[in-house]
């Protein structure tokens, strides 16, 4: 599943080469202070036959202080079954090495984005992820904290007079914290990094 969303990133990324506008001026007729958005990740739900469905639900909602700088509430859920360090390629999301069971997460997010050049930024979020683990059979064995830390760099681009915006990126990401990880998912985990790297973002919205 994350193999075809990585792909569906890329081709998006790779095929978003109209040259629009950058970040408005604040005296500019089309600047809102406003907006509410989501991510194309969401398509990730639709694909056929993927045997580790993720339920991934985003809703974003933003306030533009100056034209420059944003602030925004995220609300994330989602169900994972891979080791969260775990490196895209051969090893990711594969047969015997994902987690013995599947953790749901509730996310409320914060961010920070600030507009550099054109549109070109960088953002940090702090995901706070309330975890119910779940074993094998669908039977719950804990709950669980972990504050995820995500590093942005990317490219808004705009449509139709800056109603609606579309913003690539790709991020870093570790967790600081993590506590109450059932035993049987450490032993998975440990084996790979507490950071994951190359992450796709693919954020859109509706300014207001």
């Amino acid at each position: 599943m994350q193999k075809n969303i990585l792909f569906i990133a890329l081709v998006l990324m790779m095929t978003s080469t109209l040259q629009l506008k950058a970040q408005s001026a604040k005296q500019d007729s089309t600047y809102k202070k406003y907006f509410i958005g989501s991510t194309l990740l969401l398509l990730g739900n639709f694909i056929p036959d993927d045997p580790n469905p993720p339920k991934f639900f985003q809703l974003n909602i933003g306030y533009r202080i100056t034209p420059k700088d944003a602030v925004s509430f995220e609300f994330k859920k989602s169900v994972y079954s891979w080791p969260l360090g775990i490196p895209w390629g051969p090893s990711f999301d594969a047969p015997g090495l994902n987690y013995p069971g599947h953790a749901r997460i509730l996310a409320p997010t914060l961010a920070y984005q600030r507009f550099w050049w054109k549109g070109v930024y960088t953002s940090v979020h702090a995901l706070n992820a309330f975890e119910k683990y779940t074993d094998g059979e669908n039977k719950k064995i804990g709950n669980g904290y972990t504050l995820y830390l995500t590093y942005r760099l990317g490219y808004q681009l705009k449509f139709f007079k800056n109603r609606f915006f579309f913003e690539p990126s790709i991020g870093f990401t570790h967790w600081p914290i993590r506590t109450n990880v059932p035993e049987s998912f450490k032993l998975v985990e440990n084996k790979w990094p507490k950071y994951f790297g190359w992450e796709p973002g693919l954020h859109f919205g509706f300014n207001f």
